[in-house]
């Protein structure tokens, strides 16, 4: 494993690490990012695919023509396709002349339809089953995976699995993945209250709109009373999830342990020590396959990484340069 503390120093006024996560999903950034991801998303197809045991998840395919290798963007825990951050990075990958597909996890997006169980973090088969549904689609290639938040601890599962999956992978990006999720849980609490505010909201629209979707099934009225992550999660994994315990769900989906044991494909975690929602500590407790190699920054806050206010950030130059698109010399969308 290779471990390395980058030099990444913003200006000093853009060294705070919440409103370096804030800017990652922010929306004074949509109209720009959206006018640069134009050709993108007008070139997009809605793919639905088949993960298995009938589950279907939906993802986007952008493929510029002549098109490149493909590369996978899963988004974090009640984000999108649509994500800003996810958009930005795939905007900049299409003008690379990358495929690029954005892949929604289940219940996320406008999906809430399509698979009557609920989203829960521990669902990692049927994202192996997308993953193995697009090798399939881009027959021949190998791809590259990038995940964000929940979704790049998602990816870096998939890359664990990938051998007895059958899957073949170029390479994976995990940006600030959730390690331990039992500490994410307790720094969510501690933290400003802001964030579990936030997450709290996006949770409980969407609980809504599953309810909406599957009547039949779902009655939500007592989880929603609970307005807590905590309290929240626990009600979830009593009442909808196979799990004994809240600690045996939070543990399901830890990388933490021998979980990247037998990790063989090229993967590059990018976190930071300042990462207000995903504490750092958890590194020291991941294991060390000779593939891992990991980036930390002394700022950054959580996906964030941004050296200025327009333009591509730096974390989109270091994941261009990765996956051997270099990086340097972007125009400031």
């Amino acid at each position: 494993m290779q471990y390395v503390e980058d030099d990444f120093r913003p200006p000093r006024w853009l060294r705070n690490r919440h409103l370096q996560s804030m800017l990652a999903s922010t929306a004074w950034r949509r109209g720009r990012i959206l006018r640069g991801a134009a050709a993108l998303l007008a070139s997009q197809r809605e793919l639905l695919l088949d993960c298995g045991a009938g589950v279907r998840l939906q993802c986007f395919v952008s493929s510029p023509a002549p098109g490149g290798g493909p590369v996978v963007l899963l988004h974090g825990w009640e984000g999108s396709a649509d994500s800003l951050y996810v958009l930005s990075l795939a905007q900049l990958l299409f003008a690379q002349r990358f495929a690029v597909v954005r892949l929604n996890l289940r219940d996320h997006g406008d999906t809430h339809h399509l698979n009557r169980e609920l989203f829960h973090s521990c669902r990692l088969p049927e994202v192996i089953g997308a993953v193995r549904a697009l090798q399939q689609h881009f027959a021949g290639t190998a791809l590259r995976l990038v995940g964000f938040s929940l979704g790049g601890n998602f990816m870096l599962r998939v890359a664990a699995q990938a051998r007895e999956a059958g899957l073949d992978l170029a390479h994976v990006i995990a940006v600030s993945p959730v390690l331990d999720p039992a500490q994410t849980l307790t720094a969510l609490e501690r933290g400003l209250p802001g964030y579990e505010r936030y997450f709290v909201r996006k949770w409980l629209r969407s609980l809504r709109r599953k309810q909406a979707a599957w009547p039949e099934s779902y009655d939500f009225r007592r989880l929603a009373r609970l307005r807590g992550l905590r309290s929240m999660t626990a009600e979830l994994v009593r009442s909808y999830s196979e799990f004994a315990t809240l600690e045996d769900y939070l543990n399901g989906y830890a990388l933490t342990g021998a979980r990247l044991a037998r990790l063989e494909v090229p993967a590059l975690i990018l976190t930071s020590r300042d990462d207000p929602i995903i504490p750092a500590a958890g590194l020291a407790r991941l294991a060390r396959p000779a593939a891992l190699s990991i980036i930390v920054t002394r700022y950054g806050g959580h996906c964030g990484f941004f050296q200025q206010l327009t333009g591509p950030t730096w974390l989109e130059r270091r994941i261009l340069a990765a996956l051997g698109a270099g990086g340097a010399g972007l125009e400031a969308r």
